[in-house]
Parts: C-alpha cells; sequence; structure tokens
C-alpha cells in the first residue's frame, strides 16, 4: 500500500518498535523530507539519518527536540519506552497542532493517562505493532482515544497500514492481541531456537540445523501470508496419517503444548496490565 506523502510526521524516540514502522512507511513511499524523528544520542541520530534520510534530532544535544519534532505535525507517534510516556506526552502538549493526532505504540500506557498528559480534546490513538512491521508485514492494532474521531482513525490507519495489516480493537482488548501478535514473533523465533536444537540432538551439523529452521519457520510464515491461509489446513495437509509428522504433532498434543502457549499468552496478558497498575500508580498517589 503506498502511503500518504502529504502528512508531516514526528517519531519521538526511535528505538525498535518506532524504527520498525517508521523503515516500513519509507519502503511504501512516505516522503522523507516529511519526517523527523527524536532519539537521545547524537551517534544514533546520524545512525538514522545515514540509513533512512530523514531528519533525526538528538535530545541529548537539545533539550527541546522532541517539542521542535512534535511543532506543526500532523501525526505524532511516541515510541520511548512506557515509563516515558506521559512525561514525553506533557513535554510536547503545549506546542501540537489541534488536529494532530498523537499515536502512542507504548505497552502498558492506558489512552486515560495519555489524554491525561495533553491538551483537553488532542485526538489519541493507541497502537500496538510488532517487529515485523519494518518488513511490511507487521501486525499493528489501533484503538481510539475519547476525542479520536473516525477521520483520525483513517489517517492512522492509511498510515500504519504501509508498515502491515491494521486491525481495529477496543482499548479493552489491547493486552490480549499484545500476547498474540506483540510477544508472537518470539514465539517463532523460540521455535526456531527449539527446532534447531532438536536437529542437533538427532546428529546434525549445529549451523546446518539452525539453517534448516530458521528456513523451514519462515518459509511456513509465507504460506501463512498467502490470501486465505488457514494454519489447521495447513497443518492438516502436512499431517499424513500414521505418517512422521502426526507422530510429532500427537507428542506435542500428549505434553500439552497447545495448554503451554495459551499459559503463556494469559501470563503476557498479566504481565502487561501489572505494568499499567504500576505505571498509573505515581499519577493517583
Amino acid at each position: 500500500m503506498t502511503a500518504d506523502t502529504s502528512q508531516r510526521i514526528a517519531f519521538l524516540g526511535c528505538g525498535s518498535m518506532n524504527e520498525s514502522i517508521l523503515a516500513g512507511l519509507l519502503a511504501a513511499g512516505t516522503d522523507p523530507a516529511g519526517v523527523t524523528a527524536t532519539v537521545r544520542r547524537s551517534a544514533r541520530a546520524e545512525e538514522l539519518r545515514v540509513q533512512h534520510g530523514v531528519t533525526v534530532l538528538a535530545t541529548g544535544d537539545d533539550d527541546g527536540a522532541n517539542a521542535a519534532a512534535a511543532r506543526g505535525a500532523d501525526v505524532v507517534i511516541l515510541g520511548v519506552k512506557p515509563v516515558g510516556i506521559v512525561p514525553l506526552a506533557r513535554e510536547i502538549a503545549a506546542v501540537l497542532k489541534p488536529t494532530a493526532v498523537v499515536v502512542s505504540v507504548a505497552a502498558a500506557v492506558s489512552l486515560a493517562m495519555i489524554e491525561a498528559a495533553l491538551s483537553e480534546g488532542q485526538a489519541v490513538v493507541r497502537s500496538m505493532p510488532n517487529t515485523p512491521s519494518r518488513l511490511g508485514r507487521g501486525v499493528l492494532s489501533i484503538s481510539a482515544g475519547s476525542a479520536a474521531t473516525p477521520e483520525h482513525l483513517g489517517r492512522v490507519r492509511e498510515l500504519l497500514a504501509a508498515a502491515g495489516t491494521v486491525v481495529e480493537i477496543p482499548e479493552s482488548q489491547v493486552d490480549a492481541l499484545s500476547a498474540v501478535s506483540g510477544s508472537g514473533p518470539a514465539y517463532a523465533f523460540y521455535l526456531a531456537e527449539a527446532m534447531a536444537a532438536a536437529g542437533v540432538e538427532l546428529g546434525l551439523d549445529a549451523d546446518l540445523s539452525a539453517l534448516i529452521a530458521r528456513e523451514t519457520v519462515a518459509g511456513a510464515g509465507f504460506m501463512l501470508a498467502e490470501e486465505d491461509a488457514d494454519a489447521a489446513a495447513l497443518r492438516r495437509g502436512v499431517t499424513s496419517p500414521n505418517g512422521t509428522t502426526q507422530s510429532a504433532i500427537e507428542t506435542f498434543e500428549a505434553m500439552g503444548l497447545p495448554s503451554i502457549i495459551a499459559s503463556g499468552a494469559r501470563a503476557a496478558t498479566s504481565r502487561a496490565a501489572e505494568i499499567t497498575r504500576e505505571l498509573a500508580a505515581p499519577a493517583s498517589s
């Protein structure tokens, strides 16, 4: 999908998630001249300038870098660590255009917490992306704040669509989505690690086993990405009756792999809720 090249976009903080979105947008045709990013260190700023061709300001060199980047922007994406989101929102509140939409990609920081730090009526959208966004294959949720209109949501949806599949959900479902798509790439990488280790145990060379595990997981991902792909149907297609794959799948089920994955997702969801309470506590004390 081609991105809207007319908007001015500010990325405040450019860690792995914000850089993933930035890379996806630029790959989709967003004009680098309309993008400004901020980071802490000047060396990191230079790295991003060279790699992406965008304007990058270092807060370590200029205390007003975040405000300068946000001033006049149509979309401001907050990409610092969760503990820094509310202070950052307070820092830029006075310079935001009334028509600007603020997008948070931080886990555990609620819309209400961000809105309380901004001017009344400022549009806020909460997004939960994942790291494949840098390849244009991400999953990015959007949830509307109290002042966000359908036009605001549409603007953010169009912008984020350059980085992958955008789904609109109520904020109450963000933690559950994050447990599947936000943490999910780590689950897939963990699976590849386990497959590679199993190959070594069976006598394969370590480098060879790592290669075939990596390429197998990546190839399966491409098959899942095809239109109308169904994971269960694809699994059944590989699982011949009474064959080797069926033996492996039956072992996984007997050892409780589905419940293990569900338990992990529940743990991720619970931890997100705990972090939200921890972040909200100072504001209420």
